[in-house]
């Protein structure tokens, strides 16, 4: 057997085909014979199913697709061969797009839902696809299609950002976006849920100096947003240290009740923006004890802070208890 096995492979070395003009002349007429029956097969007719992606676009009025229908319809069609063969090397087919206007326009829905025959479609498919190829058969044979209203309402859209400074760097003022609200439109379903809306996550680290910057508004699927995109404005600077003398109020004191606090003022160390430096006074500061936290055997009492400047870091007082003294009649 191996014997004749290798006067088989050893028949179709190339020098003997070289040698050989027979077998040449019968590779040349075989090869021949071969194409001419492919191109004799290509030039039929043949049937086939295709698988087409279909894109539904152009919902009637205020209103939206809410079911998933079909992605893809089946198509048997009828062609030639080569048609057939150009059609199936090209993998990537445009899709099918169905016009939800035009498609339910002259049909009348139950409760926004409409059944489709796709027979009906045949033709508006047939334009899309080729001129070329017949279209026997489309599958699925129905479409189902819901049709939802749309409702608009205006939401708050928040900040959602992270933050950090070089050293001695803080923020001027609160963050701010502009414009502070956005119009929401969507199903129902899904606007009944919503309160708020939030930018996309942005972090912005060691910052000196400020910040704009326009970010958009995340919403849920099968909603639309305007405006897409807000202005957003973090304001920087530098901030230092200042020092003043605070009166110590005193809260619930009796009528007639004198009471001395030693020391009656102490000092406030905060961080403030240079533009802001000479604007914060002792004023802008509210400190106080309650006279109900007097103990029998207390000596001291707790300072507490009641108010304080809005733009200011870091406040420390010291002392943080005074002691007291009430003087009687």
């Amino acid at each position: 057997m191996k014997k004749k096995l290798n006067e088989i492979s050893g028949y179709f070395k190339l020098e003997k085909l070289k040698n050989d003009k027979r077998i040449v002349v019968f590779i040349v007429c075989l090869s021949i014979a071969t194409v001419l029956w492919f191109l004799n097969a290509l030039s039929k007719d043949y049937s086939t199913t295709i698988s087409y992606p279909v894109k539904y676009v152009n919902p009637p009025g205020n209103q939206f697709l809410s079911n998933s229908p079909p992605a893809k319809f089946d198509l048997k069609v009828e062609a030639h061969g080569f048609t057939l063969l150009r059609h199936k090397l090209n993998l990537s087919f445009s899709p099918i797009v169905l016009n939800l206007s035009s498609t339910t326009q002259n049909l009348s829905g139950e409760n926004g839902s409409f059944s489709i025959r796709t027979e009906s479609l045949r033709r508006r498919i047939s334009d899309q696809v080729s001129s070329e190829i017949r279209i026997i058969e489309v599958m699925p044979d129905f479409v189902i299609l819901v049709l939802d209203s749309l409702i608009t309402k205006t939401v708050p859209v928040e900040v959602n950002i992270k933050t950090g400074f070089k050293p001695q760097f803080f923020l001027k003022e609160p963050i701010s976006i502009s414009p502070e609200k956005a119009q929401i439109t969507g199903p129902a379903n899904i606007l009944d849920t919503i309160f708020s809306l939030k930018t996309e996550v942005k972090n912005y680290n060691k910052l000196d100096s400020d910040i704009e910057k326009t970010v958009e508004i995340v919403h849920p699927d099968k909603t639309s947003v305007l405006p897409e995109k807000v202005t957003l404005k973090i304001p920087v600077e530098k901030f230092t240290e200042k020092k003043l003398n605070v009166f110590i109020e005193v809260i619930n004191k009796p009528d007639g009740t004198k009471i001395k606090l030693f020391p009656s003022e102490i000092t406030v160390t905060f961080l403030v923006g240079l533009s802001e430096f000479e604007n914060i006074t002792a004023n802008d500061f509210k400190l106080f004890v309650d006279y109900n936290s007097i103990t029998n055997d207390g000596k001291n009492l707790k300072i507490d802070v009641d108010s304080e400047p809005e733009n200011i870091q870091m406040v420390r007082i010291l002392p943080e208890t005074v002691e007291y003294l009430i003087e009687t009649n």
